[in-house]
């Protein structure tokens, strides 16, 4: 899909289909929107009357035009109120205007939004929605519809200069449809040999360091937990370090740490039929995001030095599976007494995180698919976010809105520690069913020093059944949008 930048009016645009950006305030068609409307010989005006368009957040309507008009088909997209429009209220009627565009079989797409926040803002936020919204994974499908008409060209009209914005936001969506196609595919696709490759190709393609930990090197460092975890699997586990490097000083060093269990069964304590157990290859989207972030930076080049670190392996089962009742000693010295092998994303990321730890960072933030009691807690739609460092909790909240994944702020209730306690290890790798993803964030915390950290448990939002606005049903990315804004600054 081209998008050209162009300072031409709605009115003087021609092609397949236009769509307006409407507030709730313009349905009644005043200024150039009139003459639009009389140009398309009152298509606009019948439209808003027989569908009941009223202008509001996330609505939409679509017709042909008649007779012998430059423009074959008009979409209307709501806007809302003025003083209430976002860049993720352009990003979401964006992605509505591409879907209609589709359905109504357009080539040519010319996009006709108000300007929010700047050209540049704006103009990023429309890539993004209609790159997102009209993404597809057709990799596993033996027969695709290859004749389908598709969006081949968009013109973002009167935003002329805004080729850097667009071409940025393009990069960013490419990481997010890697960690969308990492997290889609099957645990016989994705697989640790497969992650290290692909890891490999990242680094080949941009310019970023690469250091894989075999099984070996792991026990040197004494990674006990994470060998633990993958000491059942025919596959050995592979532990992936990227780092991406500016020229020059880097601003601060900053390490991104993802959970990447390619398939979870849930060891000896096996997960049951009914539990989901069929979706466990998407157990490493944390992975995915921080891979998929990865992507996106090695393009975009920004003056922070970021560490892309993911200790990759499946949990499975087999004579050499971990017992519950083991004890495990992770890389920082500290026992863990497993009782529950399904708990297992928490024990790979511990030796990740003392990994990180050690590398004088300024700052570590960790993403996993860890607990179902955050889907509990907060839904499908929102990711739980834990943090001692004020600071940082800030900046990860300001970048998820910039970006328009939704995160949600939990405490850190210390004293939740005590159901962590046993008797002979210092700790257990699951404490009582109440609290359980604040109880599995207190078990991370014991594995960082003293680097600025937070957690994010992307659970719910690493998917969805159906459709949601630009998230294409499936995987939908979620993190690497708001890594991306986080490492640029922007936050």
């Amino acid at each position: 899909m081209e998008f050209r930048a162009t300072d031409t009016s709605r009115l003087d645009w021609s092609g397949d289909v236009l769509a307006i950006g409407l507030f709730e305030n313009e349905v009644d068609l005043g200024g150039d929107l009139g003459q639009l409307d009389e140009k398309l010989g009152g298509t606009l005006k019948e439209l808003i009357e027989e569908s009941d368009f009223q202008g509001k957040v996330d609505s939409s309507a679509a017709t042909r035009v008649g007779g012998n008009s430059p423009i074959r088909k008009v979409v209307l997209v709501g806007l809302g109120a003025p003083d209430a429009l976002t860049l993720e209220i352009l990003r979401r009627g964006a992605a509505a205007s591409g879907q209609s565009a589709k359905t109504l079989k357009g080539k040519v797409l010319g996009v006709s939004f108000p300007v929010c926040e700047s050209p540049e803002a704006t103009a990023g936020a429309i890539a993004e929605g209609l790159e997102l919204a009209l993404y597809q994974d057709n990799r596993f499908k033996s027969e695709t519809n290859d004749k389908e008409i598709k969006v081949e060209t968009v013109e973002l009209l009167g935003l002329p200069g805004t080729e850097t914005a667009i071409a940025q936001a393009q990069q960013i969506c490419s990481g997010v449809f890697l960690a969308r196609e990492l997290v889609a595919a099957p645990a016989n696709e994705v697989t640790p040999l497969t992650m290290a490759t692909m890891a490999e190709t990242l680094a080949g393609e941009y310019g970023l360091e690469l250091e894989i930990l075999e099984r070996e090197d792991c026990e040197k460092l004494g990674m006990g937990a994470f060998l633990g975890v993958a000491q059942a699997s025919d596959l050995p586990p592979k532990f992936i370090h990227l780092t991406y490097k500016p020229q020059g000083t880097p601003s601060r060093k900053l390490a991104i740490v993802g959970k990447g269990l390619t398939f979870d069964s849930g060891g000896l304590n096996l997960k049951p039929s009914g539990s989901g157990i069929e979706m466990m290859k998407m157990d490493m989207g944390g992975a995915a995001a921080t891979f998929g972030a990865a992507k996106a930076i090695g393009q975009l080049k920004p003056d922070a030095e970021v560490h892309f670190i993911s200790a990759v392996t499946e949990n499975m089962i087999s004579g050499r599976a971990m017992h519950p009742g083991d004890f495990l000693r992770a890389s920082n010295g500290k026992t863990i007494e497993v009782n529950n092998t399904d708990a297992e994303g928490r024990l790979t990321l511990a030796d990740a995180l003392v990994f990180a730890d050690r590398l004088g960072v300024d700052a570590i933030v960790d993403l996993a698919t860890l607990t179902g009691a955050c889907v509990v807690a907060l839904g499908d739609d929102i990711a739980g976010l834990w943090s001692p460092d004020d600071n940082l909790a800030q900046q990860l909240e300001t970048a998820a809105l910039a970006a328009g994944e939704k995160f949600w702020r939990m405490p850190i209730e210390e004293k939740y520690f005590e159901g962590l306690k046993a008797i002979h290890a210092d700790m257990k790798n699951t404490g009582p069913r109440a609290g359980g993803s604040i109880t599995a964030t207190l078990f991370l915390k014991q594995f960082v020093k003293d680097t600025a950290w937070a957690h994010m448990d992307i659970a719910g939002p690493v998917w969805t059944d159906k459709d949601k606005g630009y998230n294409t049903a499936g995987a939908t990315g979620f993190g690497v949008r708001t890594l991306v804004n986080w490492v640029l600054g922007n936050s």
